[in-house]
């Protein structure tokens, strides 16, 4: 069964979105976070209040192998690399768009046969 006009327009503007985003070469994943945190001085301040910690700091994360990593960022590379977690996250809303797509065209076809309850 071929796609339809609709199904193949669709997927047509998810390809030129992905391509413009990989052709940034700007793409990054994780997180980044921001913290306030206490020191390792007792008699400071930060310890008796939360809103005198120290910040704030960047913090990039991700998962590798399981296990998170990261590394602290400058404001400046905070700037620069909130963009590219942003690209990385529309990369995967996009994918999940087009297995949607499939997922369509799947049970809309008619030789479908649908499974029911019970049935092999």
């Amino acid at each position: 069964m071929a796609p339809t006009r609709t199904h193949l327009a669709e997927a047509r503007r998810i390809a030129d979105e992905l391509a413009a985003i990989v052709r940034t070469g700007s793409v990054l994943p994780g997180s980044i976070v921001e913290r306030h945190m206490v020191c390792g001085r007792p008699n400071c301040a930060c310890h008796a209040e939360r809103d005198r910690r120290h910040g704030p700091y960047y913090q990039w994360t991700r998962k590798l192998a399981s296990k998170t990593v990261g590394r602290f960022l400058s404001p400046e590379q905070h700037e620069d690399y909130e963009a590219w977690i942003s690209n990385d996250r529309r990369i995967h809303e996009l994918i999940r768009r087009i297995e949607q797509l499939g997922i369509e065209a799947l049970e809309a076809d008619p030789r479908t046969r649908r499974q029911q309850r019970g049935a092999p």
